[in-house]
Parts: structure tokens; C-alpha cells; sequence
């Protein structure tokens, strides 16, 4: 469970002030954290060995000495087994899929969740704290405690809880992301902060100054957060198998949101390709688990609920079929996990096996009666295949009851070749071979299929030549991916301090939506008397010095919303020119750049700039205090 985290120097939830939960105790003997643990230890060893096998290449490159490749050539083949090991070490950890399971479950194929994108701590204080002054100035030394804020929760976010407060957590932070991004990110400058992400399938390090790498990151996690909460519901429940549809069809939404917003990801688990198939999987595990509610009740031995069940499972088969494909191309197939695959082609097989199992058992155990509606029946038929077996008909299926038996031997037997099947490629996957519920599974299933096929009476098989057909998969209960409702989770900007108030020298441009750039003094005043005590907004710009050793900067903003990025330059006096030649010539208005230069400007105005606000007499009063004359305020 998580606890209410605070920000520091607060002792309750004030309603001003922010507040957060905490991520999960990151010293805790957890399963889960014991495969975090490792994987960040995993991640180092990989770091360690891709950096030695960098400089032996590049020393391989430029040395002419034959000894020393020789020694060189001989440190790389030591360097890549090294990295081969750690990489199926770090396979074994995204096949670790018991530890993700429910416990109470007796009898279910696990699923596959996704593991947390591991990530190096981040120290935003010296960086903030110098923009703050730089670019705000104001006393940096006020927002320590919004700067710890920020990093905690980021810290909080490496361990966040396996339930929706986890969920709501990652995305608070996510959106939080949103207001730092427009405070304190440029675009036309570096702050210095790293942001270090390790690839989930490879444990190579990214690493990126700017936040596009920590918010796709973020996002990553949110959709695996979401597939370790559906493979933690219990699917031995109806509202457990309710809350794990949910959770896989929510996790492949946000993953095809991260594919579709950050497509120059330069990570490999978070590429458009690798994307794809992670939510395609989880679709796939979504439609497996409608699968397991619609059987949870028990499937009855009656020829129209055999007929759903056997499309319904052949649908599953098929999305697995499609994922196991999809994992099997380039450039995906170099970085998937190979026991993923592996496991995407068994459970294709085993479910392909359950729906010729369930055909099967219609033909042997339901004949056509007098009392049964032969049309109906008839009409079923003609949906369950898309071609007819070769000299059958529908009719001679229905009437015919050596056809009939034949057929459905036929259908046991393509079972069994598709059990096989699972079963073999189960045991040549090492990963997967000592998972024993998946091997019992597939073991039971196949057992089942083999006893109903001796219970056909004895016949020489070798005599049919009937080939049993595919089954048309068929669902009443398609998955779909869950678009994310990130803007539902509201947070408060830590930094909406530097953007409260106006301050002496603030330049009004604009009362209630109205230019006022042109307007008089007493014109402007007139307007803000009006109001009286309601709220007003207004917006306003701050120029600084211009004699200042650097450019001077401006932002727009109302009371309430933070200042955005404009960069504006003003005119500067040029240090060299000789002062005794020099004509004296007035400054450059504010506005002249901005009559000059809209178009030039035209990416300052994207950013958010207005929202109402509360006047304060004392505060809209200081930037006439220096004007005593009905003139323009510029």
C-alpha cells in the first residue's frame, strides 16, 4: 500500500500546497522487488561490458600492431559471451512470470507482464535553481522545498504500488512533467540535467538532456504497471477477470498512445516496431482472459455452447497466432525475449488444439434429432468452417453418421497434432520448461483429447482421407485498446509560485481580453476600477534591463499560470562603437519587436498565457508609480 507523502516543512495537507503518494519500500523482500533489484544490478554489468567492448573496437580500429589485435580480438569474443550470458539473464527476468501471477490461482497459463524501465537518480536542484534566478529573478533559495517536491516524487516513481494509486502516481508525475517542461525546458538550450533510461530487453543505457526521454519513459511504465496488475488479478473470479481485461486493454492503450506521440524513441523497447507488438500481446492476453470468463461458469456438452466456445477459443488462437508472427520480424525479432515468443506460438497452438477438441465433441456426443431444428443447425454449420471438407456436405454431416464420426475424428486428431506441438516447443524453451503449471496445462489438455479419441469406436483409420478444416475464429467480446485519460489525474504545479502576483515594472497589455497596449495611464485605470472586487484578468509582460550582460528576456502570463518561454532580445547598445562618436539613439520599444517580429515569434504563442486571476490594488498599481503623465505607457 502506499502512504500519503507530503512536501517537506508540511505537517498536514494544506489546500494550497501539494501532495503525493510514496512508491512501495524499495527495501522490501518482495518477489517483485527482488527482480527490480536484479534487473538494476543486470543493467550495470551490461553498462560495464558494452563500455569494454566499445573501447576494445575502437582500439581494434586504430592499432596496426598484429599483437596487440590479436589480444584485442581475442578481449571482444570474452567481452560478447560475457554480454550473451547477462542478456539471457536478463530474458530469465522477463519470463519470470510466477512471480507476477495471483496467488490464489489454481489452474491458469500465466501471463506476461512487463518490467519497470529502470532509471538513474536525477539531481534537479542546481539546475532549477540557477534558472530560477536567471530567467524568473527571484530568490531561488524560496523553491528548495518545490525542488525536493519534484524529486521526490520522481524517487517515488521507481517503486511505484501495483494498484491504480501506483497507476495515478506515475501519472501525476507525467503531467507534472508537462508544467516543468514549460518553465524550465527551452527549446533552444540544455539545462545540464542527464536523464538515464536502461532498455527493458537489452539493459543498454539512453540517455538524452531533454524530457522527451523521461516522459516516454514514464509512459512506458504506466502501460507496464497496468500488464503487472492484470496478470496480479485473481482469474479465478469473474471480477478478477473483469479488472484483467481491463488492465491488458488500458496497458496496450498506453502503449500505442507512446508509439503514436514519441516516435524518434531512441531506445529499443520503446521503438514503433517493438511498441506494436507489446500491444498487440496485451490485447492478445485481454482476449485470452475473455476466453476464461466466458468458460469460468463451465462449459456445458451442448451443441450451441460447444459451437461458441469453439470459435470463441479459436479467436484466441488466432491473436496469438498473429503476436507470434509479429514477434518473429525484423528488427523486433533481434530484442523480443525468446521464450516470448516461444510462449506466444504454444498458447496459439494449445488453444487452436481446445477449439478442434470442442468440434469434436459436437460431432461424436450430438446427433441430430427429430425435436432439433435442422435449419438452425444447418445455418451454424455453414459459419463454423470456411470451406467444407471434400466430398462432405452439411447435410451429409448432419444425417450421416459414419461421416459424422469420421469427421470428428478427424478433428481430434488435428488436436493432438497441435498439443504436440505445444508440448514440443514448450520443452525445447528452457525458460518455459520450468514453469510447471504451463507444462501440467498442456500436459492435462493433451491427455483429455487422447482418451476422447480412443473412446471412438475402433476402425481402420488409415481408410478416411478426411481432412479437417480450420475453425473461423469468431468473438462476441472484442478487446479494443482503452485510449489513456492522462488529463483526468489533476495535479498542482509545484512551481505556480513563480508566476503569482505582478511585480513592479510589469507591463499590462491586456485587460479582460482587451488590447490595452496603446492606452493611456489614466485609461487603464479607469478600466481596473470598473471591476470593483470582482475577478479580473489581466496579462502583463516583464521586461528586464537591458544594459545587462545578457539578453534580456519577457514573458506573458496571467495571475495564476506560470511564465512562458519567449525569449524575446531586445535592442542592445553596441560596447564598441566609440562612445564620443557615437549619436545618442533611443531604445527599441517592447512593442516594436512585437509589430516587426509576429511571425518570428509565432512558436512563443503555442505555449498556455492566460487565466483568470484575482486583481490586487497594491500590485496593479506598481507599474504606474514611475508614470506621472496621460502619455502612452510606451
Amino acid at each position: 500500500m502506499t502512504d500519503a507523502l507530503l512536501p517537506r516543512g508540511a505537517a498536514e495537507p494544506a489546500p494550497d500546497r501539494c501532495f503525493f503518494r510514496k512508491g512501495c519500500n524499495p527495501l522490501a523482500e518482495t518477489g517483485r522487488s527482488k527482480l527490480q533489484n536484479q534487473r538494476a544490478i543486470l543493467n550495470q554489468q551490461i553498462l560495464k561490458a558494452v563500455r569494454l567492448r566499445a573501447g576494445a573496437e575502437n582500439l581494434l580500429r586504430v592499432t596496426t600492431n598484429n599483437k596487440v589485435r590479436e589480444q584485442v580480438l581475442l578481449e571482444l569474443s570474452f567481452v560478447n559471451s560475457d554480454l550473451q550470458i547477462l542478456k539471457e539473464e536478463l530474458e530469465g527476468l522477463n519470463i519470470s512470470v510466477e512471480v507476477y501471477q495471483n496467488a490464489e490461482e489454481a489452474f491458469s497459463i500465466p501471463l506476461v507482464p512487463l518490467g519497470l524501465k529502470e532509471t538513474k537518480e536525477v539531481d534537479f536542484t542546481i539546475p532549477l535553481k540557477d534558472f530560477i534566478l536567471e530567467h524568473y529573478s527571484e530568490d531561488s533559495s524560496e523553491y528548495e522545498d518545490e525542488i525536493a517536491d519534484l524529486m521526490d516524487l520522481r524517487q517515488a516513481c521507481r517503486t511505484p504500488s501495483r494498484d491504480e494509486a501506483g497507476i495515478e502516481m506515475l501519472i501525476s508525475y507525467f503531467n507534472q512533467l508537462g508544467f516543468i517542461e514549460n518553465r524550465f525546458f527551452p527549446p533552444t538550450r540544455h539545462m545540464g540535467i542527464l536523464f538515464t533510461w536502461y532498455d527493458s530487453f537489452t539493459g543498454v543505457p539512453v540517455c538524452q538532456q531533454n524530457l522527451s526521454l523521461e516522459k516516454a519513459s514514464i509512459l512506458f511504465n504506466i502501460g507496464a504497471l497496468y500488464t503487472q496488475i492484470g496478470t496480479r488479478c485473481n482469474r479465478q473470479t469473474q471480477s478478477g477477470l473483469e479488472n484483467a481485461v481491463d488492465a491488458f486493454q488500458r496497458a496496450a492503450g498506453i502503449l500505442n498512445y507512446l508509439k503514436e506521440t514519441f516516435t524518434h524513441t531512441p531506445s529499443y523497447d520503446m521503438s514503433p516496431a517493438m511498441l506494436s507488438v507489446l500491444a498487440k500481446m496485451m490485447l492478445a492476453q485481454a482476449q485470452e482472459c475473455v476466453f476464461e470468463q466466458i468458460s469460468l461458469p463451465g462449459i456445458r456438452n451442448e451443441f450451441f455452447t460447444l459451437v461458441k466456445m469453439a470459435q470463441e477459443v479459436a479467436k484466441v488462437g488466432e491473436v496469438y497466432m498473429l503476436v507470434d508472427t509479429a514477434m518473429n520480424q525484423a528488427p523486433v525479432k533481434e530484442n523480443i525475449p525468446y521464450s516470448w515468443s516461444k510462449l506466444a506460438q504454444i498458447k496459439s497452438d494449445h488453444y487452436k488444439a481446445l477449439a478442434h477438441y470442442f468440434v469434436a465433441t459436437i460431432l461424436s456426443d450430438h446427433k441430430l434429432q427429430s425435436t432439433d431444428d435442422e435449419d438452425q443447425q444447418e445455418k451454424i454449420w455453414s459459419q463454423l468452417y470456411d470451406h467444407m471438407p471434400e466430398g462432405l456436405t452439411i447435410l451429409t454431416i448432419l444425417k450421416d453418421k459414419v461421416q459424422r464420426q469420421q469427421l470428428g475424428k478427424a478433428h481430434l486428431r488435428k488436436a493432438l497434432v497441435y498439443h504436440e506441438d505445444a508440448l514440443r516447443a514448450c520443452g525445447l524453451c528452457r525458460k518455459l520448461r520450468n514453469i510447471d503449471i504451463l507444462q501440467e496445462i498442456l500436459t492435462v489438455a493433451h491427455k483429455r483429447s487422447l482418451l476422447k479419441y480412443a473412446q471412438q469406436e475402433q476402425e481402420d483409420d488409415f481408410l478416411s482421407l478426411i481432412q479437417a478444416p480450420d475453425i473461423l475464429p469468431k468473438t462476441e467480446h472484442k478487446v479494443d485498446m482503452v485510449s489513456p485519460q492522462l488529463s483526468k489525474v489533476k495535479v498542482k504545479d509545484f512551481f505556480h509560485r513563480l508566476s503569482l502576483g505582478l511585480k513592479e515594472g510589469d507591463y499590462i497589455i491586456s485587460v479582460e481580453g482587451m488590447d490595452c497596449k496603446w492606452l493611456g495611464v489614466n485609461e487603464v485605470l479607469e478600466k481596473l476600477k470598473s471591476k470593483g472586487e470582482q475577478d479580473i484578468e489581466i496579462q502583463v509582460i516583464s521586461c528586464q534591463d537591458t544594459t545587462a550582460s545578457m539578453h534580456s528576456k519577457s514573458a506573458t502570463y496571467s495571475v495564476g499560470m506560470q511564465k512562458t518561454y519567449s525569449l524575446i532580445c531586445l535592442a542592445m547598445e553596441e560596447d564598441k562603437i566609440d562612445h564620443s562618436k557615437k549619436t545618442t539613439t533611443p531604445k527599441v520599444p517592447f512593442l516594436s519587436w512585437g509589430a516587426k517580429n509576429r511571425q518570428k515569434a509565432a512558436s512563443t504563442l503555442c505555449l498556455p498565457s492566460a487565466v483568470a486571476g484575482s486583481s490586487q490594488t497594491k500590485k496593479l498599481t506598481s507599474p504606474f508609480t514611475l508614470l506621472n503623465t496621460e502619455s502612452s505607457l510606451y
